[in-house]
């Protein structure tokens, strides 16, 4: 007994030797601290507050996580709320998303799309199964686009390797296209055997000659993967109209400079637009010369600004012909999203794809251009009421890059810019990219794309259509200030259009 009250006593006076030994660590600590901050001349909170002032951007650098999974309620996050970004993670994972009680979705926000239920909607016997729309038809090697939902320009480089290969392989399995975003075609794009539409940004990464200019034998080289359907010349992005691409050194490793034609570990910026594209007769005969080169089907994405520069272009395509049109239009709102980018283009510049889409719709209407230009809708549309509010507005596409990030389990950490992505989606760190396997994501992929398009449809066949691409603006009331609905045609006043 006397042994263990010993062994007891030796114990208890270690652990107390040990406690006064840390609690003296700490009390050094907090002095050196306390030293550094006071004689520190940068920080005023540190130097008023020693020690105690750096509390502040612990809890500030903390306040984004705290908001998210204990303060914010579903509806009030963003830029993508609780409830958005849990009605993806449902679909991808396969499982059910029905909700019980009524909805958390508040009606009376202005701006708010309200879809008008048919009296006698069609039977499951009554509905038809939505067809393929080519694009590009009076080119060598028109694309006949299977689906309405596709996935926006995401490069590698921006994304990880995993990523893009999971997105290539989900893309494949829904039978939808994907984006190579404007850091070029890497071997992951194609692994999955999944359409693609090569992006060509103001850098012309992966089809650039030495001096960085456009050049035809590499634009051949890419035309001649069969997985390559289309090519998009990227005039602006919603996040940052005006600026080029933005790639820290730190994410271009050997394989992305190799890939991209540029130098290894240093910032990949892209010029903030085309360089020999001064006015939109230049950009018709960019668009003429990549047709004839790769014999596919060429399009231009942009930002709407001034409606009045826009209506130039058709304009520009009127003297020429419809045949100088660009085969598509992607017009991506200025809510549109990015790894990088700077605040004031991010807040402040372009006009939201609510506003933007019906406009343009309505100029290719009026020039008679319905059938010649497909036009694409993109900008924060993740669910099935931004699908069917945007194919109402005049879309005939539509396509999604953060929708399909969050397939791949994306938590929205905004980390995008950091290389330290929690999810291993835009890092390009083996840590993280460990966590990212493409051979269980892409069914993720695959499951959201199927479902969004189920619940479209869904949408379409309630307010009375047989297929998608048949809802009207006639079938939506948008939400006013007052907070009664007015008919989305009342506001927009359609041009109606026909699909060939």
């Amino acid at each position: 007994m006397g042994g263990m009250m010993s062994w007891a006593g030796w114990i208890a006076q270690a652990l107390a030797v040990g406690f006064v030994l840390v609690i003296g660590v700490l009390a050094l600590i907090a002095v050196v601290m306390f030293c550094i901050d006071r004689r520190q001349k940068a920080d005023a909170v540190r130097r008023n507050y020693p020690v105690i002032g750096r509390f502040r951007y612990l809890f500030q650098e903390l306040g984004e996580f705290f908001r998210q999974y204990f303060f914010a309620m579903d509806r009030e996050e963003l830029p993508f709320n609780r409830a958005q970004r849990d009605w993806v993670k449902h679909a991808a994972e396969e499982k059910g998303n029905t909700v019980a009680f009524g909805s958390t979705r508040p009606l009376g926000v202005p701006g708010t799309p309200i879809f008008t239920n048919a009296v006698f909607p069609p039977l499951d016997t009554q509905t038809v199964q939505t067809q393929a729309l080519t694009i590009g038809a009076g080119c060598a090697q028109p694309y006949a686009a299977r689906s309405i939902i596709n996935i926006s320009g995401m490069s590698y480089g921006a994304l990880s390797a995993p990523a893009i290969e999971a997105l290539s392989r989900g893309a494949a399995k829904a039978g939808i296209w994907m984006n190579t975003g404007e850091g070029g075609l890497s071997p992951y794009h194609l692994k999955g055997g999944c359409d693609v539409v090569f992006q060509i940004g103001t850098a012309n990464y992966g089809v650039r000659n030495q001096s960085g200019a456009l050049c035809d034998d590499a634009l051949r080289k890419v035309a001649a993967h069969s997985e390559v359907k289309m090519f998009e010349i990227k005039l602006a992005q919603g996040a940052k109209p005006g600026k080029g691409g933005i790639l820290p050194g730190r994410k271009v490793g050997p394989e992305i400079a190799q890939i991209r034609g540029i130098p290894e570990g240093k910032d990949s910026i892209s010029p903030n637009r085309h360089e020999e594209v001064d006015d939109f007769a230049d950009l018709l005969d960019l668009i003429g010369r990549i047709r004839s080169v790769t014999g596919k089907p060429t399009g231009i994405k942009t930002v709407v600004g001034d409606p009045s520069a826009l209506e130039t272009l058709f304009i520009e395509i009127a003297k020429r012909g419809p045949e100088a049109a660009p085969d598509f239009i992607t017009i991506d709102g200025g809510e549109g999203g990015t790894g990088a980018a700077p605040m004031p283009l991010m807040d402040l510049v372009g006009m939201p794809i609510r506003e933007a889409l019906p406009l343009v719709a309505d100029m290719r209407a009026r020039h008679d251009l319905r059938d010649r230009i497909r036009l694409v809708a993109s900008g924060k549309l993740v669910n099935p009421g931004d699908i069917a509010w945007a194919l109402a507005a005049g879309a005939d596409f539509i396509v999604s890059a953060r929708g399909f990030m969050f397939s791949l389990g994306c938590i929205q950490a905004l980390k995008c810019n950091r290389n330290t992505c929690p999810t291993g989606i835009t890092t390009h760190d083996p840590r993280f990219q460990k966590g990212l396997v493409p051979e269980e994501k892409y069914k993720r992929v695959a499951a959201y794309a199927k479902q969004l398009s189920k619940e479209v449809e869904t949408i379409a066949h309630s307010v009375g259509v047989a297929e998608p691409r048949d809802i009207r603006r006639t079938h939506v009331r948008i939400v006013q200030a007052d907070g009664r609905s007015r008919s989305m045609a009342d506001l927009y006043p359609p041009h109606e259009r026909s699909v060939s």
